[in-house]
């Protein structure tokens, strides 16, 4: 095993490796807003979590549903990929999406399903919601949001004392690339300044690291070295085959040190 100074060093290494420590630029319309494309069917971040990735899917399925309640506030649902995973095992269910689009199909979606409340909802902001939740999921969601601290404070005001926030989001700003541009990213975190951002908001994480230690590597090679701006859905298949469960069974025998993603579970005060 690894000292935490031999981990350390190694993470460094890698970092430097993969790039400058210097963060890419942020793109900003003229007004100095970020540009956040408008969705739909082919969207590009669809691609990650659709059918082309089932792998994938299932991955981040794994990882939260230990952690997942009985009522679940899922922010960012986009076409509703995730959350209808959960399908059965909750008492209630709330989806949310901030793009006419995808509020639209996640209404066709659960029509007929009392038990699924729709919100069309745009973070930071007063959340409208029938009941309070004991478990808000953000898949790929907080990186949008410049004020990531009021959003997080604005999702824990509906969420039970003692309930969890589980933050899914794009790690390190090394492999911020033109996709990150595209979808509107304001950032890649890492475990440190994820935290940061989760105590400032009042949260206490029970859960952070960074995952997904092989993808990380594919991701600079394609995104931050190769330019790629679009996930072509052939070598997201690919990917979805090779690279997923060969990190995951690294992720069994050792915590990595880096990875394309850093996952955080919060917990909200009682």
């Amino acid at each position: 095993m690894h000292s935490p100074g031999q981990k350390k060093s190694i993470a460094g290494t890698l970092l430097k490796l993969l790039g400058s420590k210097t963060e890419p630029a942020v793109p900003t319309a003229g007004d100095g807003e970020l540009v956040q494309p408008a969705a739909g069917d082919g969207a590009l971040e669809n691609h990650l979590g659709g059918d082309e990735a089932r792998n994938y899917r299932k991955y981040e399925y794994d990882m939260v549903a230990p952690h997942v309640g009985r009522s679940l506030l899922e922010i960012g649902s986009g076409l509703g990929h995730f959350s209808e995973q959960f399908a059965g095992r909750l008492d209630y269910l709330a989806v949310s999406d901030n793009d006419p689009y995808c509020v639209g199909e996640l209404r066709k979606r659960y029509d007929d399903n009392d038990d699924v409340e729709v919100l069309d909802l745009e973070l930071p902001a007063e959340v409208d919601i029938r009941q309070k939740v004991d478990t808000v999921v953000m898949m790929n969601v907080l990186e949008h949001i410049k004020d990531d601290v009021q959003a997080l404070r604005d999702l824990a005001s509906v969420t039970a004392p003692g309930g969890r926030i589980v933050i899914w989001v794009p790690g390190y700003m090394q492999l911020y690339g033109e996709f990150d541009r595209k979808v509107g990213h304001v950032t890649r975190y890492t475990p440190a300044t994820l935290e940061a951002s989760v105590r400032e908001a009042g949260l206490t994480p029970e859960v952070l690291k960074p995952i997904n230690f092989l993808g990380g590597i594919a991701w600079w090679a394609a995104v931050r070295r190769g330019g790629a701006g679009y996930p072509d859905p052939r070598l997201v298949k690919i990917y979805d085959r090779t690279v997923i469960p060969t990190t995951r069974a690294i992720e069994r025998l050792m915590r990595p040190p880096f990875g394309q993603t850093v996952f955080c579970v919060a917990r909200v005060p009682k």
